[in-house]
């Protein structure tokens, strides 16, 4: 039960278009190989990873008991998903847009890690969901559903470099559309975050 019920909680949160998911996607596309493509799913994991441990553990929920902190994040999260948005929306091609660029191994964990860490939409899902949901549970059932949120991670990351795969063969105009809609649910969730920012 603890499995299937963190196995359902993280599918529903990673699911949602954004930030993370479009860089793998995008590298999933734009990479000779998949093989290449593997340091972006790997360091977007690993982050992730990282985040759920925190979560479980408490650690994340007392750092963001002070205000400050969470304000920072959301000021941060802000100006990277407008930013990152811009750089979306103005891609013309899969070979002319700088955030679609065929990465470097270095690059794809620098990009991977900050998309990761600085969306604080994603932050304060793995926290105030995983997180909480976490503390129902103790001993070995923690352990599943802790497993089964970072399995999911992984899993879903190699599943969007296989689509991109899917999708580069489909032309250029494919991931024009695909990255349009993906900036503006980067400007829509900047919008929400600094509603939240004005609470």
């Amino acid at each position: 039960m603890a499995f299937l019920h963190g196995f359902i909680l993280a599918l529903g949160l990673i699911l949602p278009l954004g930030p993370q998911n479009t860089l793998i996607f995008n590298q999933g596309a734009v990479q000779p190989k998949f093989l290449n493509a593997l340091p972006v799913v790997i360091a977007a994991g690993i982050c992730d990873t990282l985040l759920i441990l925190l979560a479980v553990s408490g650690v994340s929920v007392v750092i963001f008991k002070f205000s400050a902190v969470t304000y920072l994040v959301l000021v941060v999260g802000i100006i990277f998903l407008i930013y990152m948005g811009i750089l979306t929306w103005k891609s013309t091609s899969a070979e002319t847009n700088h955030f679609n660029n065929v990465f470097t191994i270095k690059k794809q964990i620098l990009f991977a890690s900050s998309v990761s860490i600085f969306n604080p939409h994603a932050v304060m899902d793995i926290i105030g969901v995983i997180g909480i949901s976490s503390l129902q549970y103790s001993g070995i059932d923690k352990i599943v559903f802790t497993s089964a949120t970072i399995l999911v991670s992984f899993a879903w990351f190699f599943f969007l470099v296989l689509l991109g795969r899917v999708i580069r063969n489909l032309g250029n105009k494919t991931l024009v559309v695909f990255n349009r809609i993906s900036a503006i649910i980067m400007w829509g969730s900047a919008f929400y975050l600094f509603l939240n920012f004005l609470k």
